[in-house]
């Protein structure tokens, strides 16, 4: 599987010496992975972090030749372990509010990137953790994962999306039941909630898994997938009647592109299209 990544590189976002960092996956595709990489932490995001996340994000929205991203943690059993407590506990009141802000803004704007997103999570994925997987499009983890929003054993709730995105993605009840216990979900059982679209039995399976679905999706049509998705994910905050309407927007976005010919012009010729994003 890593084979199928290429190697760190030193500059930018995609120098290696970070505690988030990008690479290009050697697929000929587009995809890129996103990497979690702060040991001593577990991943949990402190304001570094942080900080340095949103400087990948903003590499990938600015980059078109980015057509699928892959978040993934180079930590062994940990995917995110959510906020770092230990620099929380030293922050303000007015910090707190301020950090938590900044995290649930940025995870909307993961959620909003151009692009599709999957991640991959292997072991723990507590808190701003799952709240972070939440924000992406796909989910693909491990059995053995354990997936939670604790908050409420800290006397906290979730506050960087958690509340609303999770009973979407699994229905109210079953959210209820794990906000309000604080007890997490092994990958089985997020598999049979439709928290994940998949779980399996290895990290590198679970990898795999996530590097061929982006692969398969980044080969699509780029301006049909960032319509497709906007409208999914506008159209569905709305009654259905203002849905269809934005449905009906994004396929007209679609209509005048030279990649919708493309399409028409390969499938005519049983050939495999070539799409620019144009």
């Amino acid at each position: 599987m890593f084979r199928r990544i290429a190697p760190r590189l030193n500059t930018g976002v995609w120098g290696h010496d970070r505690e988030v960092f990008l690479r290009k996956v050697q697929d000929g595709q587009g995809s890129v992975v996103m990497t979690l990489n702060r040991p001593s932490r577990k991943n949990a995001f402190g304001k570094q972090m942080l900080a340095q996340f949103r400087e990948c994000l903003e590499e990938c929205k600015k980059d078109h030749t980015v057509r699928s991203l892959v978040l993934m943690s180079s930590v062994k059993g940990v995917f995110s372990a959510g906020a770092d407590l230990k620099e929380r506990k030293e922050m303000t009141q007015d910090e707190t509010t301020a950090f938590v802000s900044l995290l649930r803004s940025t995870f909307t704007e993961l959620e909003h990137l151009r692009c599709p997103t999957i991640a991959v999570i292997d072991g723990a994925a507590l808190g701003g953790g799952l709240e972070l997987a939440l924000s992406c499009d796909l989910r693909v983890c491990t059995n053995a994962s354990k997936l939670g929003l604790p908050e409420t054993s800290l006397a906290i709730i979730p506050g960087a999306g958690g509340t609303q995105r999770l009973p979407r993605a699994i229905g109210i009840p079953r959210a209820m039941e794990m906000i309000t216990t604080a007890d997490p979900v092994d990958g089985k059982r997020a598999a049979a909630f439709g928290l994940v679209n998949y779980s399996e039995d290895t990290h590198e399976a679970a990898s795999d898994r996530a590097l061929t679905l982006a692969a398969r999706i980044a080969r699509n049509g780029p301006i049909a997938l960032e319509n497709a998705k906007r409208a999914v994910i506008s159209g569905t905050e709305l009654p259905r009647v203002e849905g269809m309407e934005i449905e009906k927007a994004c396929y007209g976005n679609v209509l005048t592109t030279k990649d919708r010919l493309r399409g028409l012009e390969a499938f005519a010729k049983k050939e495999t299209p070539v799409y620019e994003g144009n």
